[in-house]
């Protein structure tokens, strides 16, 4: 992804001056790292593209307390990303004292997900904040917000889509950014040596585009040593993140790492590995997301690192929101933080992760 610092960058991280800061369930005292738990931190240079503003935007002022605003989560909530995102917009919802609040589920279907979109502009919505499945097939719902002037956010995943015309802005983390550093830690897990599976996530959306070409262009560069052997999707589930381990495990018996693309499909590997009577350690495993579980399993010997990717977009999608109201410019992409979790820091950090 492209990187300018500029005064928009440092605009967005002066959203973050006025949200107050939430911790994880059950942190407790322990205070949460910058970039991690608690609110999102943007980059320095993590705010890109041409601002747009309200007037460029063409849209009309309403109360973001008191008028309808929309949020569209993609999948199931058994996966604690899509838990703790979810939680985190309707915390700060309330915290906000937005009273008309209306959040739908897809339920992992893109079909629904465009008709829950669409319910909610007739529904009367000001905001839409969408978690998209899918990276393209918008076209309906961009065309009918358009007509309203209705401004989208979009979290975690990016649209195939013109920004400040179609939608607002994008606000997430920098998928190819976490891919090299998932494969700067199995570099390192691995001493440079040695044949690599990668679980790859669901098809059609940028994180899996991006966080695998990251992580291939990373091993590419810097370990010559290192042969990825094997790719499947596991679809971003521990149930077939498992079932494409045990395929894995008698088609590739030399496999010394695995590189899932989220801590599910992970946690599924590593439950593979314990039916193969495979020890902690034995396979190296590097994934992406930062859950309690997947954390856990770091200090169990299970994980050897996790690149942590924020799930917590409540404070930043609302304070955005606010100041695109109040006539400030909003950049078309705006990269948050995150941290990663090591064998070094992973039980002390074990109470920030979600």
């Amino acid at each position: 992804m492209s990187r300018t610092s500029g005064v928009a960058a440092v605009a967005l991280a002066a959203l973050l001056a006025t949200a107050a800061c939430a911790k994880s369930e059950d942190s407790g005292d322990t205070p949460a790292p910058a970039g991690s738990a608690g609110q999102q931190v943007v980059q320095s240079a993590g705010a890109t593209g041409p601002t747009c503003t309200l007037q460029s935007f063409g849209g009309q002022k309403f109360d973001l307390k008191k008028d309808v605003v929309g949020f569209s989560q993609s999948e199931k909530e058994a996966n604690p990303f899509r838990i703790a995102e979810t939680k985190s917009i309707k915390d700060e919802a309330a915290k906000l004292g937005i009273v008309n609040l209306r959040v739908t589920n897809a339920q992992s279907q893109f079909s629904k997900q465009i008709s829950d979109v669409q319910q909610l502009i007739a529904q009367g919505a000001k905001l839409l904040v969408i978690a998209p499945l899918n990276s393209d097939g918008w076209e309906p719902v961009l065309k009918q917000a358009a007509e309203k002037k209705i401004p989208i956010i979009t979290v975690d995943r990016k649209i195939n889509a013109q920004p400040c015309t179609d939608y607002l802005t994008f606000i997430g983390s920098d998928f190819y950014e976490q891919g090299k550093r998932a494969a700067d830690q199995m570099m390192q897990a691995l001493g440079g040596q040695g044949e690599v599976a990668i679980l790859l996530g669901a098809p059609g959306n940028n994180v899996t585009t991006d966080r695998t070409k990251g992580f291939k262009d990373r091993i590419q560069e810097k370990a010559p040593g290192i042969t990825i052997s094997f790719e499947q999707t596991g679809e971003f589930t521990r149930e077939k993140g498992q079932q494409v381990t045990e395929q894995l495990i008698q088609s590739r018996p030399g496999t010394k790492g695995i590189y899932a693309e989220n801590d599910e499909m992970a946690l599924g590997a590593v439950t593979a590995l314990k039916g193969a009577g495979k020890s902690p350690g034995q396979v190296k495993i590097v994934s992406v997301d930062g859950t309690r579980a997947a954390v856990r399993g770091i200090v169990d010997g299970w994980l050897s690192a996790v690149v942590e990717s924020n799930p917590r977009f409540g404070p930043l999608a609302f304070s955005t929101t606010q100041k695109f109201l109040e006539g400030e410019g909003i950049p078309a992409t705006v990269i948050i933080s995150d941290q990663e979790y090591t064998t070094a820091n992973a039980k002390e950090s074990l109470g920030n992760a979600y």
